[in-house]
């Protein structure tokens, strides 16, 4: 099966810091996956955040120990990424990946992104640039979801029909976008009576309570309106005559917010026994799910895109009422692992005001998400009925949640998942196998040259003819200690070495000029570059003058 150089900043994979966000769980569930399951003789890595490799291997054998080997590419050292064929990125960053490969051509290696989030303005401009940068059809954007994909299609025809309407339409094909969802370890999820017996215990919980169990970050603007839920659960709990419990595993930015949200919360459904519990702790990620009878979250916000949480529902043996949103389409069949609850939105046009408040900076990412959320309605009754079938019904309960975990395991689990990555990964070298040479491209027109950029700001350009002398009175040992000086050292990247200095200065005199050329012929080919550049800085100081 194909390979590829996983893009690996221990930020994008780690779910052990303060903030947990869902592409941090979908990330490390990801790697622990493809360290499982990958059908691959080593693996290789890119280190991007230039770690310390004792750092970077116990980060991955904590995750799996896998005895195979791996390779290790630095972070400047891009043209090895060729080596794996595919660079894997753990973000939908493939535009502005695709200006980096150009030095080295667009045929180098292919780039493989994922979507998580689509709605920050930041992803946005990462979307758009797969049609204004070099990318290339044997590059691909792994979309998580049938809806996310909807999304990404629509900004993109909304680009291209601008573009097309100024400039023509583009002459080089585009990147792949392919429907591939996220897994999860589906063991990880296993639910066992001890731990819903010592789960019920620590909170209080009788052992016959109905519980329903919420599992995500506690926003209401920019995650989802917990009201929606409150609503459900006390209708349900006054049709049926039963106290339920709602268990609230995850965080908050601050304790002001996460107080607002439960404070509202719970005001909207005063017969609900509520709970709430910190999901940061590994310990808790993976056992609160056996806590539960039955799993809701009944999503309103478009920055959700897949949904883990109803897939380690799924994987636990939970039966779900999800609402019909977005990637839980994708995963929760309706009338078999749950109930999926109709959703209704503004039609496509309504939106204008929204997005030129958020454009121009009047109104922050939370509160352009959340007014969109804000306008979006699930049908609370159905949810309601849909929760009190689950609680009257123990035997569909339980027939839903087995079906569900079967569900999970063939069609979620990575073992199912990362082949799927492998095929995309080998049709993409396919494709660039078959792609006509290219050449290397070192200029990026977003991130210009300063000397190509600004050319009319200087009186005089350093070129091959231009003249040097040495100043007077200047030595190897005296050129060498002024450039060390703080002013002359204040910044530095690819200058000329000490070694290098003592020999340009030992070339030149006072008296007899000698060109650019000339000065430097007797260096390294590859060295000539930043030579020729350093003359500006050792003229800077006056070590040598230019004529």
């Amino acid at each position: 099966m194909s390979n590829a150089a996983i893009y690996l900043d221990p930020e994008a994979y780690l779910t052990s810091g303060d903030v947990l966000m869902g592409r941090h769980s979908a990330g490390e569930s990801f790697l622990r996956g493809f360290l499982r399951h990958g059908d691959v003789d080593h693996f290789r890595f890119w280190n991007v955040a230039s770690r310390s490799l004792p750092e970077l291997e116990a980060m991955v054998d904590a995750l799996h120990g896998d005895p195979r080997p791996r390779a290790w590419i630095g972070m400047r050292d891009r043209g090895r990424l060729g080596e794996a064929g595919a660079v894997y990125l753990p973000g939908p960053f493939v535009g502005r990946e695709a200006w980096q490969r150009a030095p080295f051509g667009t045929n180098a290696y292919s780039i493989c992104g994922v979507t998580h989030t689509t709605a920050s303005a930041e992803i946005q401009a990462d979307i758009g640039q797969l049609l204004l940068t070099p990318t290339q059809a044997h590059d691909a954007l792994i979309c998580t979801s049938e809806a996310v994909r909807a999304a990404v299609e629509a900004q993109l025809d909304a680009i291209r029909d601008y573009l097309a309407f100024q400039f023509g339409p583009r002459r080089t094909p585009e990147p792949q976008r392919v429907t591939i969802p996220l897994g999860i370890n589906t063991t990880d999820f296993a639910r066992t009576d001890a731990q819903r017996a010592a789960w019920r215990e620590q909170l209080g919980i009788p052992a016959d309570a109905v519980v329903a169990l919420y599992v995500g970050r506690f926003s209401a603007l920019g995650k989802m309106n917990p009201g929606v839920m409150a609503l459900a659960l006390e209708a349900a709990a006054r049709e049926t005559g039963r106290e339920i419990w709602w268990v609230l595993s995850g965080w908050a930015e601050d304790a002001q917010a996460e107080a607002r949200y439960h404070d509202g919360a719970r005001t909207l459904c005063p017969s609900v026994r509520y709970v709430v519990v910190d999901g940061r702790p590994v310990e808790t990620r993976f056992s609160i799910w056996s806590v539960a009878d039955l799993f809701i979250s009944l999503s309103d916000n478009v920055q959700e895109t897949f949904g883990l949480t109803p897939v380690e529902a799924m994987a636990a043996g939970l039966p779900s009422v999800v609402s019909d949103w977005d990637g839980y389409r994708d995963t929760v069949r309706d009338n078999v692992d749950g109930f999926r609850i109709p959703t209704w939105a503004p039609a496509p046009g309504q939106g204008r005001d929204f997005a030129f408040g958020y454009a121009n900076g009047w109104i922050d990412y939370s509160s352009y998400v959340g007014l969109a959320a804000q306008t979006t309605a699930v049908d609370i009754a159905r949810a309601a009925d849909a929760i009190a079938v689950l609680i009257r019904h123990p035997r569909i309960a339980r027939e839903m949640g087995e079906a569900a975990q079967a569900h999970a395991r063939a069609a979620f689990d990575w073992s199912a998942i990362i082949p799927r990555y492998q095929a995309l990964w080998a049709d993409l070298a396919a494709r660039r196998a078959a792609a006509a040479p290219s050449p290397a491209n070192p200029d990026n027109p977003w991130r210009m040259d300063p000397f190509r950029a600004f050319a009319g700001y200087a009186t005089r350009h350093i070129t091959a003819t231009t003249q040097v002398v040495l100043s007077p009175g200047v030595t190897p040992a005296s050129a060498i200690a002024l450039l060390k000086s703080p002013m002359a050292s204040l910044v530095a990247y690819n200058f000329p070495t000490p070694d290098e200095v003592e020999a340009i200065v030992g070339r030149l005199s006072p008296e007899v000029p000698l060109t650019v050329s000339g000065l430097l012929a007797g260096f390294p080919a590859g060295r000539r570059y930043f030579l020729e550049r350093g003359l500006g800085w050792l003229a800077k100081f006056g070590v040598v003058r230019l004529a």
